[in-house]
């Protein structure tokens, strides 16, 4: 029924690592009455962070569901990641809800990671609330980190509740709009009494006021009209247009309290209860039809059935777990669905609801439920299912590249499979991992988000799969080429009893500009060379090229002609021109001023204008060339080109310096030229490997 749609609110809890999204989780849990006592990340007592590398780390690394009721409202909370290591995750689970609840720390104020799940939501377009969090703790200002938020956010983010006291002293919070304080007494109880707010409160309640009144204002014509008359709004109108200003984004109402302390969560979830959108509010879903065209879908139970699948779990021995959001219709247990992604049928069995780690059977779900069905053949996060009969597809989202590689190898022998097959597996849970073997190195080469991200995902190889393997940091594909001409001949004779070999060539070998690989011109005239032995010439260089002649690197970007030569009518065959032009090629090489290119990647690093010394510096040690600079807010962003040699951990680097503030990506660019003083200890341990 749609009553009951108009009831559900589903929303994620989105911010930079540490601000405490997972505490604010577990007291709402615990005001819920869901769970009996208060869970903390601390203590490992969290039901939300319950993988054992999650324990360990104290850091939500997966994202977690849990569903409360809240005065006749169903919460279905989706608890992200805030972690740049596990960003994607973040983004693929935010596809499932309606809305974000924002939290900023109240000592840290918005952070790098802040800004980016910030940019998430306005790509998906959803209305917010701000909760400025750890008001509890030492240099906790809430006025600084509101002004760090307008600056940030703009001005459409308005305080409806502001604290009594901060730090030790912080006890309550005050409504903005009806004035009252909310007073909390000892002890983590979430227990408070209702009474009229602090006198010295006064003054900064009516700027707050103010404001909030001005912003519910210019969300509704009528109501704008009757403030630039009167110049004010009764509490009952701004009340009743407050959920109207938040649902089209005129207004996002901040927040304040705190998660560990259970100080001001009844106050925000009446908050999330009263303003933020039910699945009827947000609309209809766009994606495409079955023939390509647009079309939407009603949030309405009676509507054809679609969802999209924002996350995986990879188990052992239940299998696979796919947990998905529900835009339109109903569905029931044991039923059949179509993958319209996969173009596919999926059966499943039972219809779960995720608590935390446990999984609750239920018999049916509409739209704005965050279920999971187990065992799905085909699926994959991001994959729609619907029904077969009326199909739909909702676009997948963007995520950002893998920054980070390590080479992986097994610690015991012939386990290679072994880790392929169940990386794999955990690479269906986690689309920003990335598998390959380097054929140039010959190494498996494992790519994520950071040093964490890759430490996390192979303490989960050992506990989930039993696989253990060594990290260490990958090879550097460097190449070999030429920056002379040389004219030489190759020319294998051999005779021993009965018919011999022999194989004449001339070639002539020039370099290229860079990315042109390797070039070859057949230039014979007269015969000198049949033409059936030719092919063998190229062949012979093809085959050499892979080994250098400087430290067995392949070599690329070179053009030879082959122009002259000679032949036997009975000992020349192709074997003996191909070992002709192997040899040809050698000897050119060391005549042509071989060098050593490296490989150049394209940065895009994302700072806070006090550490951009240091990145600038820090870039030119590693014989970066900056490409351009630009502003974003009180953000830098630095564009250079570094040597991948150089930033192969640059990751735990960018940390360091930036006190976990700053972002990069990385992409490939092209190669350039090894220095000269470098290139002798590059051959010089290229050739100590090789003993």
């Amino acid at each position: 029924m749609k009553e009951d749609v108009a009831g559900v609110r589903t929303f994620a809890i989105i911010s930079h690592g540490g601000a405490g999204k997972t505490s604010l989780a577990e007291a709402m849990l615990f005001d819920a009455g869901v769970t009996t006592r208060l869970g903390k990340v601390d203590d490992s007592t969290s039901v939300m962070d319950y993988e054992p590398e999650e324990v360990k780390r104290k850091i939500t690394i997966s994202t977690a569901f849990n569903t409360l009721t809240w005065k006749k409202h169903q919460f279905t909370i989706i608890d992200t990641p805030g972690d740049f290591n596990f960003i994607a995750e973040t983004k693929t689970s935010m596809q499932g809800a309606d809305a974000v609840l924002v939290l900023v720390d109240a000592i840290d104020g918005v952070r790098v990671q802040t800004e980016k799940v910030w940019e998430f939501a306005d790509e998906f377009k959803q209305p917010r609330i701000i909760f400025v969090n750890k008001m509890d703790r030492e240099r906790a200002d809430f006025a600084k980190t509101v002004a760090d938020i307008q600056n940030n956010f703009g001005k459409s983010c308005v305080p409806l509740q502001i604290p009594i006291g901060s730090a030790e002293s912080f006890k309550g919070v005050v409504d903005v709009l009806n004035r009252k304080a909310c007073l909390y007494g000892h002890g983590d109880s979430g227990k408070f009494e209702v009474k009229e707010m602090p006198a010295d409160l006064a003054d900064q309640v009516a700027h707050y006021h103010e404001e909030l009144v001005e912003r519910v204002a210019e969300s509704n014509d009528e109501l704008l009209e009757k403030y630039l008359e009167s110049g004010e709004l009764s509490p009952e109108e701004v009340k009743n247009a407050l959920r109207g200003a938040v649902t089209s984004g005129t207004l996002v109402p901040i927040a304040c309290g705190s998660g560990v302390a259970n100080i001001g969560i009844h106050g925000l979830m009446d908050l999330i209860a009263d303003c933020l959108p039910s699945p009827l509010d947000r609309g209809p879903r766009t994606g495409k039809g079955a023939r390509g065209a647009e079309a939407d879908r009603e949030p309405d139970p009676a509507a054809p059935f679609s969802a999209l699948v924002i996350k995986t779990i990879s188990d052992p021995y239940a299998g696979r777990l796919s947990v998905m959001r529900v835009f339109s219709g109903s569905l029931s247990p044991d039923s059949t669905v179509f993958n319209s992604t996969k173009e596919t049928k999926e059966r499943f069995g039972q219809l779960l609801r995720l608590k935390g780690k446990n999984q609750e059977p239920i018999q049916g779900c509409g739209p704005g439920d965050v279920v999971a069905v187990a065992k799905l053949k085909e699926t994959t996060t991001q994959d729609t299912l619907c029904s077969e009969k009326d199909v739909i597809s909702f676009p997948p989202v963007e995520l950002p590249p893998a920054i980070y590689s390590l080479a992986v190898e097994p610690k015991s022998k012939g386990d290679e499979e072994k880790i392929f097959s169940s990386l794999s597996r955990l690479m269906e849970e986690d689309l920003t991992l990335k598998l390959e073997r380097n054929e140039e190195t010959k190494e498996m080469i494992l790519s994520g988000m950071g040093e964490i991200h890759i430490e996390a995902t192979v303490d989960k190889l050992k506990r989930k799969f039993g696989v253990e393997v060594n990290l260490r940091i990958p090879k550097v594909t460097y190449k070999e080429t030429i920056k002379g001409k040389a004219r030489v001949q190759g020319k294998y004779k051999k005779q021993s009893g009965g018919r011999g070999q022999y194989g004449d060539c001339w070639i002539e070998m020039e370099p290229l500009p860079r990315g042109e690989g390797f070039q070859f011109y057949d230039k014979i005239v007269g015969g000198v060379i049949p033409r059936q032995y030719i092919p063998a010439v190229e062949k012979g260089i093809a085959e050499a090229l892979v080994e250098g002649a400087l430290a067995g690197y392949p070599v690329v970007d070179f053009k030879v002609d082959l122009v002259d030569g000679s032949f036997h009518p009975v000992d020349s065959s192709e074997m003996a021109f191909k070992i002709a032009g192997s040899m040809a090629f050698k000897k050119a090489m060391m005549e042509a001023k071989p060098t050593l290119l490296e490989p150049i990647v394209l940065m895009e690093i994302t700072v806070p204008d006090d550490c951009m010394g240091d990145i600038i510096g820090d870039l030119n040690s590693r014989r970066g060339r900056v490409l351009g600079m630009e502003s974003k807010g009180k953000k830098q962003i630095v564009r250079a080109n570094v040597p991948l040699a150089e930033v192969l951990k640059y990751a735990p680097d960018l940390r360091s310096m930036t006190a976990g503030r700053g972002m990069f990506t990385m992409k490939f660019s092209h190669y350039e030229e090894v220095p000269g003083q470098l290139q002798e200890k590059i051959v010089e341990a290229a050739k100590a490997e090789e003993k």
